[in-house]
């Protein structure tokens, strides 16, 4: 367990970071469906990155186009 060589885990350790800050920051502006802004955060959280990706595709809400002509 010793012999773990972190220069190669740190590109996925960063992107892993990268994912769920992403996550987080976007639940944090943008209007969310079917759970609560704190949920959300927290799955992107502790189920990365498929918690982000879920709330990507499925918890956040779609801008209102109407305002865009």
């Amino acid at each position: 367990m010793a012999d773990i060589n972190w220069a190669a885990w740190l590109p996925l350790i960063l992107l892993a970071v990268a994912i769920a800050g992403y996550g987080v920051f976007d639940v944090s502006r943008s209007e969310v469906r079917y759970l609560p802004k704190w949920a959300w955060a927290l799955i992107c959280l502790l189920s990365v990155p498929f918690g982000t990706i879920l709330y990507l595709t499925v918890g956040r809400q779609e801008p209102d186009r109407t305002d865009r002509l």
